[in-house]
């Protein structure tokens, strides 16, 4: 088990990862990757129970994780490759034509540890549920994981899907959404407001839980909970509170850097920010 200081240094390289990945391509979203990197650390550093030497589609007897929000691949890349699953050295070709690590997760090229295809929201919700199912059905008792943004949330699918869920007692999946208030086109209050989330979420029959998205010791607490309250006839949700481009001060609590890629002066002074912990790719 790692120390909270190891992970918070996995976190920060991570994190330098995003940055660089995103300037290199002159494309990608850093904004969301840098708020979710302490609840991807946390998660796959931490919580999650699997074999990333041996990855394999089926996911018998291992825990799954499934990002909806795909457009926060900067992030996924980076913490499946920290964890093992491929090597560090190809996030340098992060949305480069004709490689494995596009700007939504792909599946067509084998890229271990990407179980679908995602960033055409709505859609992880199902799939998870799917998966969770799936393990009942193989007497498996292992945990599915998604992750979820909150401007997500404005798709109707995700609540039919969460309907179904509390109405089919799918009690083995712990679902977390981003809820940084932030979205492409302005905050998601302005853009659809979502109301009260917690009661809408209790409403549609689900355990909901809280936390600080962006500290470590707090999300892995409250994942420790969420485990523990699993196998209850009840599906989970953690609502996690983080902040859009957490760790680079100008990123930070605004869209503008949902799809925006940082030029080179602006790398620098984000990388000034973000101190090498673990080395770069």
């Amino acid at each position: 088990m790692l120390k909270i200081s190891e992970l918070k240094n996995i976190a920060t390289q991570v994190r330098r990862d995003i940055i660089r990945m995103v300037n290199g391509a002159k494309s990608g979203h850093p904004g969301g990757s840098l708020g979710c990197a302490d609840f991807l650390t946390a998660l796959y550093f931490n919580i999650m129970d699997y074999d990333a030497k041996n990855f394999s589609m089926n996911g018998e007897n291992e825990d799954l994780f499934f990002l909806s929000n795909g457009h926060i691949s900067p992030a996924f890349y980076s913490i499946l490759a920290r964890a093992g699953f491929f090597e560090i050295s190809e996030l340098a070709s992060f949305r480069k034509i004709n490689t494995r690590l596009q700007g939504h997760p792909c599946t067509h090229d084998g890229l271990p540890g990407i179980r679908i295809a995602s960033g055409s929201l709505g859609q992880g919700l199902s799939v998870a549920i799917g998966a969770a199912l799936s393990k009942k059905l193989n007497n498996d008792n292992h945990i599915v994981y998604s992750l979820h943004g909150d401007g997500e949330l404005e798709e109707g699918q995700i609540w039919e899907a969460a309907m179904f869920a509390a109405a089919k007692k799918v009690d083995n999946i712990i679902s977390t959404v981003d809820y940084n208030g932030q979205q492409i086109d302005g905050t998601v209050k302005d853009v659809l407001d979502l109301g009260d989330l917690k009661a809408k979420w209790e409403a549609f029959g689900w355990i909901v839980l809280e936390t600080n998205g962006n500290n470590i010791s707090e999300v892995i607490e409250t994942l420790k909970i969420a485990k523990e309250k699993t196998v209850k006839k009840k599906p989970v949700v953690i609502l996690m509170k983080t902040e859009m481009g957490f760790g680079v001060d100008f990123m930070q609590g605004t869209n503008k850097w949902h799809g925006n890629p940082p030029n080179d002066e602006q790398t620098k002074i984000a990388l000034s920010q973000l101190q090498e912990t673990i080395g770069d790719y």
